[in-house]
């Protein structure tokens, strides 16, 4: 049952409390953000219940798919949970604030808790659990490999709820490969081991947590790795942070070994290459390239000066993958290393109108366009515009000229935004609206009446739905 919330007490009345009911109070407010996130958890599968694969409206069906294919029921959970309507997905995102694969992760999560865990979700439910354990836990079910069965999925909901959620990654790691040992899933797999079914999951990666970047312009990298790997890596290390130390470096130990990791990825393929006479494109050293650093130069102050950003580092620009800040200083270190290749770019003005006849977008808009928007233009996605289609949004009427017509969706730089291939098509098959309202500037218009701002800056809410809007149509 969803309970109606306190309101939280006013400033004047928080700074009359004492040591004690401060505490009070704050527990008190986590009480109330577990008890919201387990809502918002029951509140996202009721969702998923008003949007089956049946909902899926066919009556204005012109095609049967193709490149920017109709909507389509979406398993987004494990063996024996609902599948849903893939479109439903983003509206929930956008009212949540968040991306439309953050919400489908959400719904999934809540899916997966009510239909595969459901001890796991009546502790939710019952506060006995917090919501980000059970989600967790929900995140390994749905995604182990091999699948998980309904029977082997419970049987970890009984072990899990036992316990009530409290289990660590590498406790729910091994959980879930002795499930997959239990219930005799790996029996096609030639590489599991009979005799240690847990061995069968391979823990080794190495991820770049790209979206986490420091100000200082660091980002975070997580491996884990064979120990004979990780025993050598640690020792080359050791050494490239002694050797630094030895040129000079003030630097202390854990930054010296940082740099001594950056050197590995630039040199050992490098010095591999040349020893087999590599005719590759070489620096003044005859080493061949290790890094290539592409300026893009254009014309910030006509946006407003989002760009040129003035931090306690120092002068900041963007690097265009992933939106992330970067000092002034590292990009003069990475120009000066004698196998750095620097491309410049032709200068870009992004605010002017660039035009082109008929509907083929050439490469100078294109170019301009993404350097424009970044990333894809629906409210709160991340996807860079580099991997986004370029879509008209007015669209091309192919038999304007040819009827003698004003073309309403001419092929211009006002009327063209990047969009990912998954809100491409939620744009086209659903009642999804946007608009431009200036340059690198779009409002959008969910079809429950939801209005957002998308521009440079980020996601902005307009308005919700009225009462009394009406319910939501289909082109």
């Amino acid at each position: 049952m969803i309970e109606t919330l306190a309101a939280p007490r006013g400033e004047a009345e928080v700074e009359d409390l004492s040591a004690s009911e401060l505490l009070r109070a704050l527990s008190d407010r986590k009480a109330v953000e577990d008890r919201a996130a387990a809502d918002q958890l029951d509140l996202a599968a009721r969702w998923a219940d008003l949007h089956p694969p049946e909902s899926i409206h066919t009556a204005a069906v012109f095609s049967d798919g193709g490149r920017y294919g109709l909507e389509h029921e979406e398993p987004i959970a494990g063996p024996g949970c609902p599948a849903v309507a893939e479109f439903c997905i983003a509206e929930l995102g956008t009212v949540l604030g968040m991306s439309s694969a953050s919400a489908k992760r959400l719904v999934g999560h809540a899916l997966e808790l009510r239909h595969r865990l459901p001890r796991l979700w009546a502790q939710v439910q019952a506060g006995a659990v917090p919501a980000w354990r059970a989600r967790t836990v929900a995140e390994a079910t749905i995604h182990a490999t091999p699948s998980l069965t309904v029977e082997a999925a419970r049987w970890v909901d009984t072990q899990v709820a036992a316990v009530a959620g409290r289990v660590g990654p590498a406790q729910l790691e091994r959980l879930v490969a002795e499930t997959i040992k239990r219930h005799h899933l790996d029996t096609h797999d030639p590489t599991s081991d009979p005799e240690d079914g847990y061995l069968a999951v391979d823990p080794r990666h190495a991820t770049l947590h790209s979206e986490d970047v420091h100000y200082a312009g660091t980002m975070r990298f997580e491996a884990e790795l064979d120990i004979a790997d990780a025993l050598d890596l640690d020792r080359a290390l050791a050494h490239g942070a002694e050797t630094l130390k030895a040129l000079g470096s003030a630097a202390p130990l854990d930054a010296r070994r940082s740099a001594a990791l950056g050197d590995l990825a630039r040199t050992q393929t490098a010095l591999d290459l040349h020893t087999q006479g590599s005719t590759a494109a070489t620096g003044g050293d005859g080493l061949p390239v290790a890094r290539e650093v592409v300026l893009h130069a254009h014309f910030p102050a006509s946006l407003d000066g989002l760009d040129g950003l003035e931090t306690v580092f120092g002068p900041t620009g963007r690097m265009e993958e992933g939106q992330r800040l970067v000092l002034l200083d590292q990009v003069r270190d990475w120009c000066g290393d004698s196998r750095t290749k620097v491309t410049v770019k032709p200068v870009i003005d992004l605010t002017a109108e660039l035009t082109s006849p008929g509907y083929d977008i050439p490469d100078r808009i294109r170019e301009q366009v993404m350097l424009r928007d970044r990333t894809c233009v629906f409210p709160w996605c991340t996807r860079p515009a580099r991997g986004c289609d370029i879509d008209h949004v007015f669209p091309y009427d192919h038999d304007a000229d040819t009827e003698g017509r004003t073309q309403p969706g001419p092929t211009v730089s006002s009327n063209l935004a990047p969009e990912c291939r998954w809100h491409h098509r939620l744009k086209t098959h659903t009642a999804w609206r946007y608009e431009v309202t200036g340059i690198g500037i779009y409002e959008w218009t969910s079809p429950h009446g939801h209005r957002y701002r998308r521009d440079r800056t980020g996601t902005t809410r307009i308005s919700g739905a009225a009462d009394d809007a009406a319910p939501p149509g289909r082109p």
